[in-house]
């Protein structure tokens, strides 16, 4: 499936997370949930992220944000992760891939020549409304977690924001241009007036 597109309803979906306990997305209205895909438990890239985000998992909090991990490992392998590093969120358990398919982040994946399936690192900012608010298909652990952040304290639509703030310079250039524009016309026109009148 495609990765849902900004403005969408987020996809639904119930998992359990490292303690058993289930965790249901459409019970988290109200709230902003941070969703990030990782490939696998205890591994250097997904361990840095995790770490990332627990080490800011209070700012998150603060900006009004619940952060969920999902991965295909099981609720056991969720657990020693967890443990191991102090995790304060949820690391839910996709173990049969479906949440991963939804969100369009599973597909095939090539290391050191091997081709295999497996889930694209990727994060999901889902606002209050429960609609997907910013996607980062293709995420780069450094600085990701900040970025979030930034993306939280700006508002949920920090994304739409830009483009606004782009425009609007562009509005300002035309006005300036009209200006001279209309100053020069008015000049032509007193002297054609003033010449008659010497005539005379």
């Amino acid at each position: 499936m495609p990765i849902p597109r900004t403005g969408n309803p987020a996809p639904d979906f119930q998992l359990q997370d490292q303690n058993g306990n289930d965790v249901k997305l459409s019970q988290l209205r109200g709230k902003n949930v941070v969703l990030y895909f990782y490939p696998k438990d205890d591994t250097p890239g997904c361990t840095r992220e995790a770490c990332d985000f627990r080490d800011e998992h209070s700012a998150l909090q603060e900006a009004g944000a619940v952060v969920l991990g999902v991965s295909p490992d099981d609720t056991r392998s969720h657990q020693k992760f967890a443990t191991k590093f102090s995790l304060p969120f949820p690391l839910l358990a996709d173990t049969g891939h479906q949440v991963a398919e939804s969100y369009g982040v599973w597909g095939e994946k090539s290391l050191y020549g091997r081709t295999f399936m497996g889930i694209t690192r990727a994060t999901f900012l889902i606002d209050t409304e429960g609609k997907v608010a910013r996607v980062w298909p293709k995420v780069k652990v450094q600085g990701h977690v900040q970025d979030i952040l930034q993306t939280l304290k700006g508002g949920a639509g920090a994304e739409e924001g830009e483009p606004v703030q782009k425009k609007a310079p562009a509005k300002k250039a035309p006005a300036k241009k009209a200006a001279p524009a209309a100053r020069i016309a008015a000049p032509k026109k007193t002297p054609a007036k003033k010449a008659p009148a010497r005539r005379k």
